[in-house]
């Protein structure tokens, strides 16, 4: 063989040796890749979930505003009685309508009524009759008309043995309607009350109610 073939396969076989040996460097690292998994994308795998706003509570309703007097029926009125005998004092829980007895005294309660909270004057006020059993057995009215807890003078119960006053007259009035302005309105006049006229102002008695017969009523409050 001469030097030129001997230095040709000699140059050959280094060329095939160093291919082989890059392919056996380089099958490790392949190996490695392909046993390595992949990390997925969180973002792929997790669903995103819609964002809902939480629902606004609905605001509490305030009460309606009241737009007529408490009718009378519905109204009740404290009255206190003193016997000027033994100085004892009671109180008298009535409605309008009804009567009761303290021994020989019975006191009946026609209508009560008391001035809105915006007015100037405050005044309470209740329509009583009063009826004293005699020593002879007959029944008389010593008192009929208006009492006023704030002014006693305007009206009194004229008897030596028996007084009798309103203390209280529980009721509402109304706070909107046809004959009340709201303030700042264009019309710029002031708010009236709605409060009507008592039985006083305008002199006239209330409707009187099915009196109970004396007999029928019970010999102490209740």
């Amino acid at each position: 063989m001469t030097r030129g073939r001997v230095a040709l396969v000699a140059g050959l076989l280094a060329v095939a040796g160093l291919g082989a040996a890059a392919i056996a460097i380089q099958a490790p690292s392949n190996e490695q890749e392909a046993a390595t998994p992949l990390s997925p994308d969180p973002s792929l795998d997790k669903a995103v979930a819609p964002t809902v706003a939480p629902s606004a509570k609905p605001a509490a309703k305030s009460p309606p505003l009241a737009t007529s007097d408490t009718p009378m029926a519905e109204r009740e009125a404290v009255i206190g009685v003193l016997n000027k005998r033994d100085g004892v004092a009671r109180d008298l829980v009535m409605k309008p309508g009804e009567a009761k007895r303290i021994g020989p005294l019975i006191v009946r309660l026609r209508a009560c009524d008391q001035t809105a909270d915006w007015e100037d004057e405050q005044l309470t006020g209740a329509f009583i009759q009063a009826d004293l059993h005699g020593a002879d057995g007959q029944w008389r009215r010593i008192f009929s008309g208006w009492l006023y807890k704030e002014s006693p003078s305007l009206n009194v119960v004229e008897n030596p043995y028996w007084d009798v006053w309103p203390k209280s007259c529980k009721m509402r009035h109304a706070e909107v309607g046809p004959d009340t302005v709201a303030a700042g309105s264009s019309a710029g006049a002031p708010v009236r009350s709605s409060a009507k006229k008592s039985a006083a102002a305008s002199g006239a008695e209330p409707r009187p109610a099915a009196e109970p017969s004396p007999s029928a009523l019970s010999n102490s409050a209740t």
